[in-house]
């Protein structure tokens, strides 16, 4: 019964965004009760940030479930550059937007999602370095993966105003670019300084 809650918070939030997402709504398309439903998460926020909370655990697990192949990889930062982008694509990301724009005036939302957010974060982070553990030490690594998920994000939300496939593709083509160099210095300067 929680899972068919968190899935149908997600449908909803894509649907009808953040306003539009009412727990009546979200109890009948779950298929519960609207006492089951409160049994399992008190408040509207308690809901979407459990969503949210369990849709980045399950992201987090298909991103290590692909460590092994980007640690072998021949273009470890071009790929793991291209997960990050896969792993914003979807409902997920679109339900994560809706909960960022409605916490600036919900103080309730915003004080769970401070909570959410990090540990989402932490998660994109920790994984960054298993990736490129030689590298994770460095003090501008943090900045480098931070600079990545801000690209990524920003192209998305820009994309929504036109719709445009094509439009979207290159953009992410024009970015991944930068951020390879990006993160292509940083490992020189990492390697040079080994070096010495």
């Amino acid at each position: 019964m929680r899972q068919r809650l968190l899935d149908a918070t997600i449908d909803c939030l894509v649907e009808y965004g953040y306003a539009g997402t009412t727990t009546t709504r979200v109890a009948d398309r779950a298929g519960v009760t609207r006492g089951a439903q409160v049994h399992h998460f008190p408040t509207k926020a308690d809901l979407v940030t459990s969503a949210i909370r369990h849709l980045a655990a399950k992201r987090t697990q298909v991103a290590m479930a692909e460590l092994d192949r980007l640690k072998a990889s021949a273009d470890p930062i071009g790929d793991a550059l291209q997960l990050l982008w896969d792993m914003h694509q979807g409902p997920v990301f679109s339900a994560t937007v809706e909960l960022w724009v409605a916490a600036r005036t919900d103080d309730d939302l915003r004080r769970q999602m401070s909570v959410v957010e990090p540990i989402a974060t932490s998660s994109l982070i920790e994984f960054g370095k298993a990736i490129l553990p030689d590298y994770a030490g460095h003090p501008e690594f943090l900045h480098a993966v931070y600079t990545a998920m801000d690209v990524v994000r920003g192209i998305l939300i820009a994309s929504w105003a036109t719709r445009d496939p094509s439009d979207l593709e290159a953009r992410w083509a024009r970015a991944r670019g930068h951020l390879r160099l990006l993160f292509s210095t940083l490992m020189a300067t990492v390697d040079e300084v080994g070096a010495h």
